[in-house]
């Protein structure tokens, strides 16, 4: 499995180009009323998510407890201590908003749909990738933000942690929970058009992109900044995604995992999820004009690991293919 510079990604770019050359239309006030459909289209995205969401295909891996105690650590124990020695460290040259998408990008949960495909592809414990891939994404609805709003407190920040958890149940707890009790009536008609429903949840997210960006755009955010920035969010990620990499490997290896559970710790453990941090990072940012810069690093992050990722899931497949 390699990567693929697919539509979703060209659409990415799209839409962060288009913000920066017509940002009126999706910057507040403008007639897409992003207010309104930002947090519409955070529901859509859920409810999808809900209604995707089969959990009697998450009982064959439930019993593997060595994988989810790596996995759930490495997503949100060590990515956040690691987000906080980059915090540190870049104190004084780099821009506080690109700080705060990292740390940010470091408190999300893991990503389902390319963990589990890069498993199959490497011949990996599938069961064991779908139950750590799908309980990290719900466990990140809780934690991702108390995260943040820890690092907000500590940086002073002003974070209301009242009025987002309370946009976090109205917008994604309950179209999340509404679509999982849609499933009895709504699974085979999904089942039947899952290409089509992919499409509307990946269209939603480049909508979310462009409003993210539109507003960055209008309030000129991004001309107080160098434009060494970029540079700076590709090496950051690289080496955060290369350090995760290296220790949930050792972790696996040190729990004495068969090579399947390696595996699947491994693609789970290292990955972060675009399709959540995009419409969460509304609920959670909404009113910084800056948001288009936090998400920068998660935008960054994605295709890198999809990158790495894909070369890894080669070079096992090939590896176990191989005869002894």
């Amino acid at each position: 499995m390699g990567f693929k510079f697919d539509w979703f990604m060209k659409g990415m770019l799209g839409a962060v180009l288009l913000a920066f050359l017509w940002p009126e239309p999706g910057a507040k006030g403008g007639f897409l009323q992003p207010e309104l459909l930002n947090k519409l289209g955070v529901a859509l995205v859920f409810f999808l998510n809900g209604l995707a969401l089969s959990l009697a295909s998450m009982k064959d891996g439930a019993l593997r407890w060595r994988v989810h105690l790596l996995v759930q650590c490495s997503t949100f124990l060590l990515f956040p201590l690691l987000g906080v020695a980059l915090l540190w460290g870049s104190a004084g040259w780099m821009a506080a908003p690109l700080q705060i998408g990292f740390f940010y990008l470091c408190a999300l949960p893991s990503t389902v749909s390319s963990s589990v495909a890069l498993t199959i592809a490497a011949r990996g414990n599938v069961a064991a990738a779908v139950f750590n891939a799908t309980l990290s994404s719900l466990i990140g609805v809780l934690l991702t933000p108390l995260w943040m709003a820890w690092v907000l407190h500590q940086s002073g920040g002003n974070f209301a942690v009242g009025p987002v958890i309370v946009d976090l149940l109205l917008w994604v707890v309950l179209p999340l929970v509404l679509g999982q009790f849609s499933r009895p009536l709504l699974k085979d008609w999904a089942s039947r058009h899952k290409g089509l429903l992919q499409k509307v949840d990946r269209i939603t997210i480049l909508l979310l992109v462009y409003t993210s960006f539109a507003d960055t755009v209008k309030e000129g955010v991004w001309s107080r900044y160098n434009p060494l920035l970029l540079l700076q969010t590709v090496a950051g990620c690289a080496l955060l995604f290369l350090l995760v990499l290296a220790l949930t490997q050792w972790g696996a290896r040190l729990l004495g995992m068969p090579r399947g559970d390696r595996i699947a710790s491994v693609f789970c453990g290292s990955k972060k999820t675009l399709a959540s941090g995009v419409p969460m990072a509304h609920l959670i940012f909404g009113a910084n004009p800056a948001i288009g810069l936090i998400l920068l690093p998660i935008m960054i992050y994605h295709p890198l690991q999809l990158l790495a990722g894909g070369m890894l899931a080669q070079r096992w497949s090939s590896a176990e293919a191989a005869p002894s």
